[in-house]
This record gives C-alpha cells, sequence and structure tokens, in this order.
C-alpha cells in the first residue's frame, strides 16, 4: 500500500518530513528571466553557476612605500618628544607599528612577506625614534669633536636599557601581529 498523493485523496496521514537535497537548490532567477528556449530567454544565465566574484586588487609596491613614509614620519614623532618625556615614552612603541601595519595590511593583501617586513619597519621606526632623540639631547649640549652622527651612536648605545629590549619587542610582535590582522579583515 502507498500513501495518497496530497491533492487526491486529502492530505497525506504521514508526518511531513525534511526535504533533502544531494546538491544546492538552483539560486533565485534574476528579475526578467525566461526558461531557455522560451521567447526572450536570457542568454549567459546559468542557475547553476553562483557569479564570481571580482579579486581584490593588491597594491604590494604602494603598501611598501607608504608604509616606509610611516615609519619615517612616526619615527620623527617618536624622537620629537619633549625630552622630559623620554623614559615613559617606550610604552608608545606600538603607536609606530601601528601606524607601519596598516597600509602594509591594508593595500599589500594577506602576503607571507609583509608581516616580517611590517615588524622589521615598526622596530626600525623605534630605532629612528631613538636615535633622533639622542641627536636632539647632544645638539643641546653643543658641538662634539668626533661627529654628530659618531657621537649619537655612542650615547644610543651606552644608554640601553634592559626595558628597551621590551620596547623592541613590543614593536616586532605588534608590527607582525598588527599588519597580519589588518590584511585578513574584508
Amino acid at each position: 500500500m502507498t500513501a495518497p498523493i496530497p491533492g487526491t485523496d486529502g492530505p497525506s496521514p504521514r508526518p511531513r518530513t525534511a526535504q533533502h537535497y544531494s546538491v544546492a537548490p538552483p539560486p533565485a532567477a534574476p528579475e526578467g528571466y525566461v526558461a531557455p528556449g522560451m521567447p526572450g530567454a536570457v542568454t549567459g544565465f546559468d542557475p547553476t553557476e553562483p557569479e564570481p566574484r571580482p579579486a581584490p586588487r593588491h597594491r604590494t609596491a604602494l603598501a611598501v612605500t607608504l608604509a616606509l613614509l610611516a615609519m619615517l614620519l612616526s619615527g620623527l614623532a617618536y624622537g620629537s618628544a619633549p625630552l622630559r618625556a623620554a623614559d615613559s615614552l617606550g610604552w608608545l612603541a606600538i603607536a609606530p607599528a601601528g601606524l607601519v601595519a596598516l597600509p602594509l595590511g591594508r593595500l599589500g593583501g594577506p602576503g607571507r612577506l609583509l608581516p616580517p617586513l611590517g615588524a622589521l619597519l615598526a622596530a626600525g621606526a623605534l630605532l629612528l625614534g631613538q636615535l633622533i632623540e639622542h641627536l636632539r639631547r647632544l645638539h643641546t649640549e653643543g658641538p662634539t669633536p668626533h661627529g654628530l652622527l659618531h657621537e649619537t651612536l655612542t650615547t644610543w648605545r651606552a644608554d640601553l636599557r634592559p626595558l628597551d629590549a621590551a620596547f623592541y619587542a613590543i614593536a616586532l610582535i605588534g608590527g607582525f601581529l598588527l599588519t597580519r590582522r589588518t590584511a585578513t579583515r574584508t
């Protein structure tokens, strides 16, 4: 015995079951769609094929150029802070990392080399900022006998503290993670 077909003898006494598909049902047809072979049929529409999404454009050269510019500007801003705030400024090492990571991630996309580059540029911005700070300090003291660059590097090496390693670690890790995170956001 078979169950009656709905509409012929009334509703089926069996409970309604879920409808299963071996493939997804075809998407809804576009406005004005007429089935193939009918007069006025739209050509080039296949209801079983999804519309392809355009691939995002990645501008790696522009991203690296803007990241280098961000490194220079953030290093200049970091080194130009008032000299009395120099001791508490180290914790702001994440700011150059964020400024470098933004153009690398947004414009460069999810490239494999961009997060390490972001880490290096963030640490470079921190180094540049510290060198500018020492250069300013030496410039206020007066002329130096050996040369400004040599004296700047000498005083920077002499002034390094163990806490500076933490600041460089913050810049490296922050540059890497922020570049990767901004690249994966859509």
